[in-house]
């Protein structure tokens, strides 16, 4: 186990307010190749940004099963680098880069050391039951505030 990732929570960590999130391939996320699957990307970006969102003080789960809404990706762009392959220990950094009353935007990175895998751009907005925008809590417009840096 590296240094990096020794004594570091299931969750990944902030790094001041960079979330970093590790991930090791494994055979379920490549193809015939060996190469990781385009799609399993978006799948480690939304493991990163939830367990940041969760170390951030953000409860979506209780947010949710209260009837109070619950956050959906509403626009995304993503730019595919260079491939990742069975086994490689990846790291995925993300940090807040916009923060509006209903919605949060995110870049995120996948990396392997110091090589740029794959990134994007994510805003997810809170919605309502109906699926129509919904004001954040205040707390998590605070929260996202704290950690917000340019890109």
């Amino acid at each position: 186990m590296s240094d990096e990732t020794r004594d570091r929570p299931v969750s990944g960590y902030f790094d001041g307010k960079q979330h970093r999130f590790p991930v090791r391939v494994y055979f379920e996320d490549t193809d015939l190749s060996g190469i990781v699957y385009h799609a399993n990307y978006l799948r480690f970006m939304e493991r990163a940004r939830s367990d940041m969102l969760r170390l951030a003080g953000v409860d979506q789960r209780a947010r949710m099963e209260a009837g109070e809404g619950a956050y959906a990706v509403v626009d995304l762009a993503i730019k595919y680098r260079m491939p990742a392959k069975l086994d490689d220990n990846l790291v995925v950094l993300s940090h807040v880069t916009g923060v509006r009353a209903a919605s949060c935007a995110i870049h995120q990175r996948v990396m392997r050391g110091q090589d740029i895998l794959t990134q994007g751009d994510v805003t997810a907005a809170l919605l309502a039951a109906n699926g129509r925008p919904k004001r954040q809590p205040r707390e998590w417009i605070d929260a996202f505030k704290r950690l917000e840096m340019g890109d």
